[in-house]
């Protein structure tokens, strides 16, 4: 009852009146107020993942990091994890598909805030970000590495094989040494965390109830939000301070490869899932207790899981294009416009259906693009890293 009472006493004080010349502030009800508050605060605490015993481990962090930008890594000594995901560009590849060794099928996801996901890749084929770090190095389109190649690096590299001893003893055999090398890269990879954005400061103006700091965010981004939590129904599946429900959905985007080619999605995730030795449910996962695997072992695959795909978060997004699992759609303009005139027949869904066309006039969906900026870091795509203990020396 207090809370609901709070917000309509914010509601009230931010819909006072502006004076002439001041910046405008939109009339949020209550219950747009509560959706918009849904997606905060930012950032959030962070915590370790039970599953990797190295994370949040500085010398782990400092290993990962090293590891992560070795093109050594690959079985070519030509392809890095950061080939493909690059700081300077949102941690992505701005390509349409990513090319490792070889192009493949989906668009490179961004890592940041990628501690934060319960399923991993466009499909969900791993449940940790560790199993995920070893995908590409085995996948041959990508750095085609077998354990026995990341071993010997470890082993005959005198500054990887001293960091590899400080942090797990005695070099193993070599697939514990390659999930060891992955925890260290999940480590790493846990560091990357995207800033506040003006959205933020917005959000928390209006939690606060205070009317001159909300009204700083610009009108445009004001409409396009109220079309966000509103007209279009987004926040359904981008949900959270993170902008995702992190699961998995058709969004009526075509899953066609190539000509008698097609990407299952997420029910060939749930199948490479439930076959992986990686997954939670195996011998690698570090938390005794298995608390963390309980999703895994109760997801099964369906029909109506064919060609749907990851929700991916929206922070930063204006820096990730080309969008969609397959980097179809070249600008935010034109996932907008893709959402403004889908096609509902063309998506399956059991129950109600979530997606159906918005019909934005062009200035709702400049307002939509307006906003979905605003979710960007101010001088985005630099090289962030969560606070952590640096790492000793390695002697």
């Amino acid at each position: 009852m207090k809370r609901i009472l709070w917000i309509g006493v914010a509601a009230a004080a931010l819909a006072a009146p502006a004076a002439a010349g001041d910046p405008v502030l939109l009339d949020f009800s209550p219950e747009e107020i509560r959706r918009i508050r849904q997606h905060g605060p930012w950032p959030p605490p962070s915590a370790r993942d039970p599953s990797n015993r190295v994370s949040g481990n500085a010398e782990a962090i400092a290993l990962g990091e090293r590891l992560f930008f070795d093109p050594r890594l690959s079985a070519t000594g030509a392809i890095a994890c950061s080939s493909c995901h690059v700081p300077e560009i949102g941690w992505t590849d701005l390509r349409a598909r990513a090319e490792g060794l070889q192009r493949v099928d989906r668009n490179t996801p961004a890592l940041v805030n990628v501690r934060l996901n319960r399923w991993f890749g466009w499909d969900g084929a791993n449940d940790s970000l560790w199993a995920q770090s070893i995908r590409p190095i085995l996948d041959p389109r990508e750095m085609d590495a077998g354990p026995a190649h990341v071993a010997r690096l470890v082993r005959e590299d005198a500054e990887l094989g001293c960091r590899y001893r400080k942090i797990f003893g005695e070099q193993d055999e070599s697939e514990t040494l390659l999930v060891n090398v992955a925890k260290s890269l999940a480590a790493f990879q846990e560091t990357l965390a995207s800033a506040r954005t003006p959205f933020d400061e917005f959000r928390d103006a209006l939690e606060h109830g205070d009317r001159e700091a909300a009204a700083r965010y610009p009108l445009a981004a004001q409409r396009g939000l109220r079309i966000f939590v509103g007209k279009g129904a987004c926040s359904l599946c981008h949900f959270g301070p993170g902008f995702t429900n992190g699961e998995f959905g058709d969004t009526g985007i075509p899953f066609f490869i190539a000509p008698g080619k097609v990407d299952p999605g997420r029910f060939g995730g749930i199948e490479k899932l439930r076959a992986s030795r990686f997954s939670l449910l195996g011998p690698w996962n570090d938390d005794p207790k298995r608390a963390d695997g309980a999703a895994t072992r109760h997801v099964v695959a369906a029909q109506r899981n064919f060609g749907e795909f990851k929700v991916p978060s929206l922070r930063n997004v204006a820096l990730t294009a080309p969008y969609m699992h397959n980097g179809s759609l070249a600008t935010l303009r034109d996932v907008v416009q893709h959402y403004s005139e889908i096609d509902p027949d063309r998506v399956h869904s059991d129950g109600e259906k979530i997606l159906k066309p918005l019909h934005l006039s062009g200035g709702e969906a400049a307002d939509l693009v307006a906003f979905l900026d605003s979710l960007t870091e101010t001088g985005g795509g630099t090289y962030r890293r969560l606070p952590m203990t640096e790492a000793s020396p390695c002697r």
